[in-house]
């Protein structure tokens, strides 16, 4: 080996030690960065003519297990979807009440159930009259605000998705470009790791809007498919649609076509939670406008209905005509059951026992048909309220069991529902957060290992000493050369 050919294989030593300093050190530095895979320098042996002529470099590669990446992106898009779901039924409980609670549905239930009772003791005293009227207003309001919070429920959920559609279809753009960009820089010969860095913190931020899953194609680029089986990116990125509205009614839904469901390139597709594009937080909006909200709308709805009929049952108001509406009132109408739909947000007390519309105290206790006013000390009116309302009825709708309830039964048995609900929601999420902090935690582990990477760095600055050193030795066998 000439000494032409050693220096060559030093000075090519010295460059790949150099180089491989460099690595380490963007590793070292990014060890904690969110997207950041570990680079491995690629050597190998440089042959000119059959004999060696040092180290070439033929790259810098990230280091990535594309398999716990895919896992991790889906347990963030379940943490997602479950946190949503979550959030929504806490609120939807908090909006119920618990039990004893004052404001609560079932303590309005229970207050209203004792000014009857209270009423029936001393049918003479305006004051317990009127404690039952500010009592059933107290619960009409209470179905009223529960239909309210709902809708808005489902309003907040409809911006959302056109939010998250809008958010997606930009990460969807800016992948597709930085696909172009990657395929740019290998085309010229540089290092592009670090656009593909970016383009995992993008696709990262796709996963916990629709679960996707990535499969490489040549030259670096890379395709995305959701779990539901829909292509987001193949060449080039697909367009989701979603059309929002500007207000939601209890009887508006997606079968109706009354809301929007999602398209993808111009196409409908099916939406929610186990939709092509569902599985993340997109889905869980879903399943909140359609699913989560309604159901729950379903069953005030049936609650209000069995007030409702209570009191509008034949005998327990002896002065109430065909068709005439008892002590709660459809908005001033009786109980339709073609329109029980959003019932719960037009429930309202007859206007004739409220003194503050127009109504008179004395229909209590005499009858809402009653044209005079009776004996002030004939309770028999209020007994036969309070007993309609204590009496054990099987609901007409809703999800209740087959059995007899009375109608603060039911009101619990709607609490204890959605309070089920909620806590399997927590448990839910609880697993797929601790699910998802052991995949992050394996991730780090197979990440950037700092302890490994400066026992890589003193093996390179060995290797830098020794090329080095021959370098120094070439050019004192030179200058001897020189001298001779």
């Amino acid at each position: 080996m000439g000494l032409t050919t050693t220096l060559a294989n030093a000075l090519s030593g010295l460059n790949a030690a150099s180089r491989g300093a460099d690595v380490v050190s963007q590793n070292i530095s990014n060890a904690r960065t969110p997207g950041y895979a570990r680079r491995e320098l690629n050597l190998s042996a440089l042959s000119l003519g059959g004999q060696g002529a040092g180290v070439w470099i033929d790259g810098v590669s990230r280091s990535l297990n594309q398999s716990l990446l895919t896992d991790r992106r889906l347990a963030d898009a379940d943490v997602a979807a479950a946190g949503t779901r979550t959030s929504f039924l806490t609120a939807a409980e908090q909006a119920l009440g618990q039990p004893g609670d004052a404001g609560s549905l079932g303590g309005l239930y229970a207050a209203f159930d004792a000014a009857l009772v209270q009423a029936a003791s001393r049918p003479d005293s305006q004051a317990r009259l009127q404690a039952v009227v500010d009592a059933a207003n107290d619960l009409a309001t209470k179905f009223n605000g529960l239909t309210d919070m709902l809708q808005q429920a489902r309003m907040d959920a409809d911006d959302a998705i056109a939010t998250q559609v809008d958010e997606l279809n930009k990460l969807l753009i800016q992948t597709d470009e930085l696909n172009a960009d990657i395929l740019a820089a290998r085309a010229s010969g540089r290092d592009a790791t670090a656009l593909m860095d970016q383009r995992q913190g993008l696709v990262d931020r796709i996963s916990q809007i629709v679960p996707v899953r990535e499969v490489a194609r040549d030259h670096d680029q890379i395709a995305l498919y959701t779990t539901g089986g829909a292509i987001l990116l193949e060449g080039n990125p697909a367009t989701v649609g979603f059309s929002p509205v500007g207000v939601i009614t209890a009887d508006m839904t997606l079968a109706s076509s009354a809301l929007s469901g999602l398209s993808v390139n111009g196409q409908p597709v099916p939406s929610g939670p186990t939709g092509v594009l569902g599985g993340g937080s997109l889905g869980a909006q879903f399943s909140v406008r359609d699913e989560l909200a309604p159901e729950i709308q379903m069953q005030i709805d049936a609650l209000a209905r069995d007030l409702m009929e209570r009191f509008e049952a034949p005998g327990v108001d002896p002065t109430l005509a065909p068709g005439q509406p008892g002590l709660f009132t459809d908005a001033g109408l009786p109980f339709d059951p073609l329109i029980e739909e959003g019932l719960a947000g037009r429930i309202r007390l007859n206007t004739l026992v409220d003194p503050s519309q127009g109504g008179a105290l004395w229909h209590l206790r005499d009858g809402l048909g009653a044209v005079a006013p009776g004996q002030v000390g004939d309770a028999t009116l209020l007994n036969s309220l309070r007993d309609a309302f204590a009496a054990p009825r099987i609901p007409a709708s809703g999800p209740f069991i087959g059995a007899g309830r009375s109608a603060g039964g039911l009101a619990a048995d709607v609490l204890s529902q959605v309070a089920s609900n909620r806590q399997n929601a927590e448990a839910r999420e609880a697993y797929t957060t601790a699910r998802q902090t052991s995949l992050t935690d394996l991730q780090l582990k197979d990440g950037v290992d700092t302890d490994a990477e400066l026992q890589n760095l003193l093996l390179i600055e060995q290797a830098f000493s020794a090329n080095a050193r021959v370098i120094q030795t070439v050019d004192d066998l030179i200058n001897k050369l020189i001298g001779l």
